[in-house]
């Protein structure tokens, strides 16, 4: 007999996301604010829809600074689409983004 709160193993390698009551939990991609007051930076981040805009994040993907001029924008692609194949969510701005933003291909250094 399993323990009535016990965590299914599947759901351990997302960032132990739990079941609540008869579903389970939905994750977003979105941004999540970090920067002083009237200076914005934002972090791009996998975190449970139900979550604040600040709360713990199961995984940062990338950051977003729109001080600079062009705004500068630092997304892990990879990981982004690893989290949309399992069935996050990407907020509109997050979305906007993304599909702006060309894929680069990495260097070795």
């Amino acid at each position: 007999m399993r323990h009535r709160n016990a965590v299914p193993e599947a759901w351990r390698s997302l960032g132990g996301i739990r079941k609540k009551g008869n579903f389970h939990t939905v994750l977003m991609i979105r941004l999540a604010r970090v920067g002083a007051r009237k200076k914005p930076y934002y972090r791009v981040v996998v975190i449970e829809k139900e979550r604040a805009r600040n709360g713990r994040p199961v995984e940062v993907v990338g950051t977003y600074n729109p001080r600079t001029n062009p705004a500068t924008v630092d997304l892990k692609r990879d990981r982004i689409e690893h989290w949309v194949s399992k069935g996050a969510q990407m907020s509109e701005t997050v979305n906007r983004l993304f599909s702006k933003t060309p894929a680069t291909t990495e260097t070795a250094a």
